[in-house]
């Protein structure tokens, strides 16, 4: 038999980003969490919901502004779906500097390679 296979990446997936929801402090808590442990994080924000995380300039409590760029100053990766982002008029020169935007086709690869390998996928 062979050993079961040491996790070593974490992909969160965020849908979700509403004030009231917990969905976008539970994938920071989760990603910080991760990167913390010594695994390499990757937070992919999809959806038109989900690529609000990544707008900069947002307003309000929790400041998530911050808290992204507190996961940034650790080494956590945040990638951006363009074809959710352009679907809510969402301009790149609008996103967190850091913030990389990617096509819905790498989201999908992203998915499979990270299932392929056995790594955590998290959805929220």
């Amino acid at each position: 038999m062979m050993p079961a296979k040491k996790v070593s990446k974490v992909l969160l997936f965020l849908k979700n980003m509403v004030y009231e929801s917990t969905s976008p402090m539970e994938i920071l808590r989760f990603a910080k969490y991760y990167r913390k442990q010594g695994l390499d994080v990757v937070v992919v924000l999809w959806g038109p919901m989900g690529v609000i995380l990544g707008k900069k300039g947002k307003h309000g409590t929790p400041p998530y502004d911050d808290r992204v760029m507190e996961c940034m100053d650790i080494g956590v990766t945040f990638k951006c779906c363009e074809l959710a982002s352009s679907m809510i008029g969402f301009e790149k020169d609008e996103m967190i500097e850091g913030v990389e935007m990617i096509q819905s086709f790498e989201v999908a690869d992203m998915m499979l390679k990270y299932c392929e390998e056995g790594q955590l996928v998290i959805t929220l």
